[in-house]
């Protein structure tokens, strides 16, 4: 997984538009409602630059983040030395590909946002993540993630998506490939340079859409409890226009 290394250095710029805080405040309801208390510990698996990190540590949640790209980590990490106190609810950061997840011990609940598992594009790669997830969850722990759904990767389609700005820009060729069910994009960043050039970084993403059964059963195979699933940021069912929806699923096995 080689995602996220030239975006990662204006990842947060282009995410701007991201209500990250309303994001939070639906994750936090979702912990709450599955008793996750204040100081319980959790983890972010792929948890980027740290956006969504940073904000439950700030609802009072002890955090853990893990993510793939040392890129992005960096500047999560850099974000993290900025506080003043430093050691007053501190996140550890660890670079690790979720497919080979190991963490000192367990945590009472996993998220992951920002459709990470989609990045997941082998669906056997998909069990073994969730079977993970399964080991470092305390007994009857939470797991929680969103996913972009089929028909939002239909709906963009094959499409060129670009953003201009004055120091930065990016271009977003997107192709999805109904049968194999892979949304892939070519993504080209052009960021000025001290010398007033714009310097250019490319790299491909690749994504697969689930159905919501075989997100089931691959909760199944990894000996997990499936619990629910909700369009995203409701708490209404899943519909066949949903673009990004929530699962929660339960360590099981303990």
């Amino acid at each position: 997984m080689d995602e996220y290394t030239a975006f990662a250095k204006v990842y947060d710029e282009f995410m701007d538009n991201v209500p990250y805080d309303d994001w939070t405040e639906y994750i936090v309801s979702l912990l709450k409602e599955y008793d996750v208390k204040d100081k319980d510990l959790v983890l972010d698996l792929g948890c980027g630059t740290g956006k969504i990190t940073r904000r439950l540590r700030d609802c009072g949640y002890d955090l853990i983040g893990v993510d793939s790209s040392v890129e992005m980590l960096d500047i999560a990490i850099e974000k993290e030395s900025d506080r003043q106190e430093i050691e007053d609810g501190s996140i550890l950061y660890l670079n690790q590909d979720m497919r080979e997840l190991d963490l000192y011990g367990t945590v009472k609940a996993v998220v992951s946002i920002c459709d990470c598992m989609n990045y997941i594009t082998d669906f056997d790669d998909l069990v073994t993540v969730f079977k993970l997830v399964n080991v470092f969850l305390d007994p009857k722990g939470v797991f929680i993630f969103d996913l972009n759904t089929e028909y939002k990767y239909a709906s963009i389609g094959e499409t060129v998506i670009a953003e201009d700005r004055e120091d930065k820009s990016f271009i977003w060729d997107n192709y999805y490939d109904e049968d194999e069910k892979i949304n892939s994009y070519g993504l080209s960043v052009f960021i000025k340079a001290d010398d007033g050039r714009f310097d250019k970084y490319s790299e491909e993403h690749f994504q697969r859409a689930y159905s919501l059964d075989e997100i089931k059963t691959a909760i199944e195979f990894a000996g997990m409890e499936f619990v629910t699933a909700y369009d995203a940021f409701t708490r209404d069912e899943v519909r066949n226009d949903s673009e990004r929806i929530y699962v929660i699923c339960r360590e099981c096995g303990k």
